[in-house]
């Protein structure tokens, strides 16, 4: 298989090429997830679309590396490989514990006079909103929580020798989004857009509208059926939002 073309070397991958001029979106997995999850929207997207998939360290081309299990230290990296590519305006979308990697790149990119066109957040409370991970779970606890979350990656579980290889990365994650707490007063010039499933165990509707409190410049909610993974079996309304967004 052809590995994707890679953009700095470590974090991101592109697996649809684009014309000059077209969007850019930054994609950001949940916890335990990969830049492949968003194969099948960098597909969906081409050509309107130039989809830039997050690579975190620890899982898949990058499993040989330690993980990472602090949010602003992913942001840190993340921002510097996505340095080249602030020539044009970038959008942004996470799910999960993606979301508040994104929210932390859009900080730092502001900060640094590259403000996104839209932080888009799915999936996940506001920053200052409860983490709604468990804290240093045992494995069985793991486990039992990314198979009640239903993920795509749920088969994975049932097989030792790939629930070894995956766990490391996992736990890293879940510790990350436990220790995070975004301050009230970070907040974003940039747009900011949520999305939601109506039966998502892990973010409630309210905790999720409070990310309105981290931008001033303007708030929309999209909730859709579903749970914590709406995402993949809602994809094509998913997908309808994102061009929207896009303009």
């Amino acid at each position: 298989m052809t590995l994707p073309e890679t953009l700095d070397g470590l974090w991101c991958r592109r697996f649809e090429p684009a014309p000059a001029g077209a969007h850019r979106l930054v994609c950001f997995p949940h916890a335990g997830g990969s830049a492949a999850f968003f194969r099948p929207l960098a597909a969906a997207m081409s050509p309107r679309a130039e989809v830039v998939a997050v690579q975190y360290p620890g899982r898949q081309d990058r499993r040989l590396e330690p993980v990472v299990d602090d949010i602003p230290r992913l942001a840190d990296g993340i921002t510097a490989a996505l340095a080249p590519w602030t020539d044009a305006p970038l959008t942004l979308f996470g799910h999960s514990m993606g979301a508040l990697v994104a929210f932390e790149v859009a900080l730092r990119l502001e900060r640094a006079g590259h403000p996104p066109a839209r932080l888009l957040v799915s999936g996940r409370s506001a920053p200052t909103g409860p983490a709604g991970v468990p804290i240093d779970p045992t494995d069985d606890e793991l486990v039992a929580d990314i198979k009640r979350l239903d993920g795509t990656e749920a088969w994975m579980l049932e097989d030792p020798e790939l629930l070894e290889m995956i766990l490391p990365a996992v736990r890293a994650d879940y510790r990350a989004v436990a220790r995070y707490r975004g301050g009230p007063d970070a907040v974003l010039s940039s747009p900011i857009s949520a999305l939601l499933g109506d039966s998502d165990p892990r973010a409630a509707v309210d905790d999720v509208r409070r990310w309105a409190a981290h931008t001033t410049g303007g708030f929309d909610l999209t909730v859709f059926p579903g749970g914590h993974f709406y995402l993949v079996d809602r994809a094509a309304e998913v997908i309808d939002l994102l061009r929207t967004r896009l303009g």
